[in-house]
């Protein structure tokens, strides 16, 4: 599809002004209250006395809650309208992840963490269906990518803020609490505001944009409308039937590897640069910490363009996330040289986030109507299980291979298991087109 219209041009142009530097930040906030929990993770182990298998449990259950509930927020969503749902969910994530300045004990960690996941269940493949109302298909990996940009952006901005409040412990300015406690109670508190604003500030569909023409609203409309009428002509029709499409499943898998390598990487990533520099976390890990994903926010900007320019999604989503397996292992390999390591680490999170506006065409150009509501999130929810599943498998590799290298390499297979995944998503016929 050619986007040529004057109006179409115009409609999408404003979209991207208004409705994506807000999803950024939201994400940005999603991202940081989930792994914030990385960064604290020394001082908060110190001051609790929690173990490392207790840690990795209580890092990992969020994606149980999250998942749990991911199914049914995203349909709710699809009923009730994003803007209010949308909003719901950062203002009580917020709130949850503030409380997590109270926990003092293993049991509260870990309870604080899974409703972390039930408030938050949705935020991610909501915005994901969000985007089918608001964009056609053919500029949708670029969007995505920018909305992805919120990832790297935690890390960028977060890294320096998160640092910075971990380092303020014993001054005035902590107000007697610990650096952790002010962590979770500032970044907390910041999302459940961002909330509120998202309340006023976005719009459900284009029609109740005041910000657009008429004539906007209507060439928008209509494309979409197209788009969705094809999709549910051809592919799984009902929440119900999206939920049990074996396409759906295989891209569940996918997915699933992808988070593995993302949490893999990111719930240990302050604590592994602090290893490679021999330093405390604090704000000089927290600012290096911010390079890889200052590499993964370029290369999800050019490698989705790259993929448009040349029309081919797929091809270019293996080559990336091949990337991403090959940054993991050789930052285990040569973390006996840390300039290498931390290049690895670039590597490894620009394939691991660029590679995700590109997947994510293949599951919204197969699903639409309520099945897309319900199987977007389905994805999103077994895949985000790989939150779960990384940091406990990474610490099962490095104690049962006394290795710290260990937990990396097996990374880097599960990867490759994925690309391997996508590369065969052709003849699965859900891109058969690839364009």
């Amino acid at each position: 599809m050619q986007v040529n219209n004057t109006h179409l041009s115009s409609a999408i142009s404003k979209a991207t002004k208004h409705i994506i530097p807000m999803v950024i930040l939201m994400f940005l906030l999603a991202y940081l209250d989930r792994s914030n929990i990385g960064f604290a993770k020394q001082e908060f182990q110190v001051d609790t006395g929690l173990s490392d298998a207790a840690y990795a449990f209580g890092a990992g259950i969020f994606f149980i809650g999250y998942a749990l509930f991911e199914v049914p927020s995203n349909i709710l969503l699809y009923r009730i309208g994003a803007r209010v749902w949308l909003a719901r969910i950062m203002i009580t994530w917020g709130l949850v992840s503030a409380a997590m300045m109270f926990a003092h004990t293993e049991t509260t960690f870990i309870i604080i963490r899974f409703l972390l996941g039930v408030t938050e269940a949705g935020f991610f493949p909501g915005v994901i269906l969000y985007l089918t109302f608001w964009f056609p298909l053919d500029i949708r990996a670029r969007v995505t990518g920018y909305f992805l940009f919120g990832a790297p952006l935690a890390f960028i901005v977060g890294g320096p803020l998160s640092g910075g409040l971990l380092s303020l412990e014993g001054t005035f300015l902590a107000f007697g609490l610990h650096g952790w406690q002010l962590m979770f109670l500032v970044e907390g508190l910041l999302a459940s505001v961002v909330g509120v604003w998202a309340l006023f500030y976005l719009n459900d569909r284009p029609k109740d944009a005041k910000w657009l023409t008429k004539e906007e609203q209507n060439a928008l409309t209509d494309v979409l409308q197209k788009e969705d009428h094809a999709k549910v002509a051809h592919g799984p029709k009902g929440v119900l039937a999206a939920l049990f499409d074996i396409k759906v499943l295989y891209l569940c898998v996918i997915w699933f590897t992808v988070q593995i390598l993302g949490y893999g990487i990111y719930f240990f990533l302050p604590t592994q640069i602090g290893t490679l520099l021999g330093q405390k976390v604090g704000l000089l890990v927290g600012f290096i910490s911010a390079i890889p994903p200052i590499c993964a926010a370029l290369a999800v900007y050019f490698i989705p363009r790259l993929s448009e320019k040349i029309g081919d999604r797929r091809n270019i989503a293996v080559i990336t996330y091949l990337l991403g397996a090959v940054g993991i292992a050789i930052s285990g390999f040569a973390d006996n040289i840390p300039l290498i390591a931390i290049i690895a680490l670039c590597v490894a999170a620009a394939g691991h986030l660029a590679v995700q506006p590109l997947y994510w065409t293949f599951p919204s150009g197969y699903l639409g109507g309520t099945a897309a509501a319900s199987g977007i999130a389905l994805i999103n929810s077994i895949g985000n299980l790989g939150g779960f599943v990384a940091p406990n498998i990474r610490v099962w590799a490095e104690s049962t291979f006394q290795s710290a290298k260990a937990g990396l390499y097996l990374l880097a297979i599960i990867t490759v298991i994925g690309a391997i995944m996508i590369f065969f998503l052709n003849k699965m016929g859900i891109d058969k087109n690839n364009h």
